[in-house]
């Protein structure tokens, strides 16, 4: 994969690295009893709480902007309030009116602005690029946007520096910037990997859109993995989908929830998004060497704890 293939060259995944290091940590790579042969991408360790920081920070430090808006389910308006709170920038979250309740409380405990409005992922998204627009803000996609694809690639450039020799990795879908990250990250160390993408039964844009050959809207969905509920495939993302992943798999709510109790027995406190890989991991069936992306663990109870300790840290 190169430039000319799509908008973002590999080698932004390290540069990304490099830009964010001071603001993320790096995740272990877990090899827990209770899954064996199994490795697990760490990203509920996360600073905020989920991969999400990554882009958030990638894009927010190289577009160096006062203010910023951002459309979100909960885990990048998180992110985005996170660093906001920590480099003294205003911000906007914009979320839909299912996103779950708790993460907008963590939202405004950090400090951030949330703007309800009805409707799905697809009309938050629209509402979030005016407002931008209307108030001069910088807009911070929580996924299509060329530096955020790249900040979210830093977890496949650890996975795959970790551990060279896997046959498959596993990456949740949600808006798709996880996963071309990961695509990228790939290209750039030149790695055969088989990457594959697992999606909500009820929000398969990726899927229908490649099995289309063009961009097709899904109407919104109720999934328990509420970071997963993307209704169109990005105009970033999507070629790098096309060119690159192996494979794309959905699963429903109740392979999503057993796979989520494995991970809590496993003592991985996994929110239902962060279970979703090793759902398409349990579906597709293990054979050789794989890791699954656990992409965060902002449940209710998680949240509710990193509130009481919001106002003791500048983080």
């Amino acid at each position: 994969m190169t430039a000319a293939d799509t908008r973002i060259a590999p080698a932004a995944v390290p540069a990304a690295a490099d830009r964010i290091a001071p603001h993320v940590r790096r995740t272990p790579l877990l090899r827990p009893d209770a899954l064996p042969g199994l490795l697990v991408k760490a990203e509920h360790l996360q600073y905020s709480g989920s991969f999400k920081l990554r882009g958030a920070s990638n894009a927010m430090l190289a577009l160096d902007a006062d203010e910023v808006v951002a459309g979100s389910s909960g885990n990048h308006g998180i992110a985005v309030a996170t660093l906001g709170r920590t480099l003294g920038v205003r911000v906007t979250v914009v979320m839909a009116a299912g996103a779950a309740e708790a993460k907008e409380a963590a939202i405004r405990a950090l400090g951030a602005r949330v703007v309800r409005v009805p409707g799905g992922v697809a009309d938050r998204d629209r509402y979030a690029k005016d407002l931008a627009v209307r108030t001069g803000a910088a807009l911070v996609p929580s996924s299509d946007h060329e530096l955020v694809v790249a900040g979210q690639g830093t977890v496949g450039l650890e996975v795959l520096r970790d551990a060279p020799d896997l046959d498959a990795v596993f990456v949740p879908v949600g808006g798709g910037g996880l996963l071309a990250g990961v695509c990228l990250a790939a290209a750039h160390l030149r790695s055969t990997v088989r990457i594959i993408g697992v999606e909500p039964d009820g929000a398969r844009r990726y899927a229908r859109s490649l099995a289309a050959g063009r961009p097709v809207e899904v109407p919104p969905s109720d999934s328990v993995a509420d970071g997963l509920r993307g209704q169109r495939p990005g105009e970033v993302i999507l070629p790098i989908v096309r060119h690159r992943v192996d494979e794309l798999i959905g699963v429903g709510d109740r392979a999503v929830l057993r796979a989520m109790a494995l991970l809590h027995r496993a003592g991985i406190p996994a929110e239902p998004s962060g279970a979703a890989a090793l759902a398409g991991a349990l579906r597709l069936g293990l054979t050789g060497r794989s890791a699954v992306v656990v992409s965060g663990g902002n449940s209710a109870a998680a949240l509710g704890a990193a509130r009481s300790a919001y106002a003791g840290t500048g983080r």
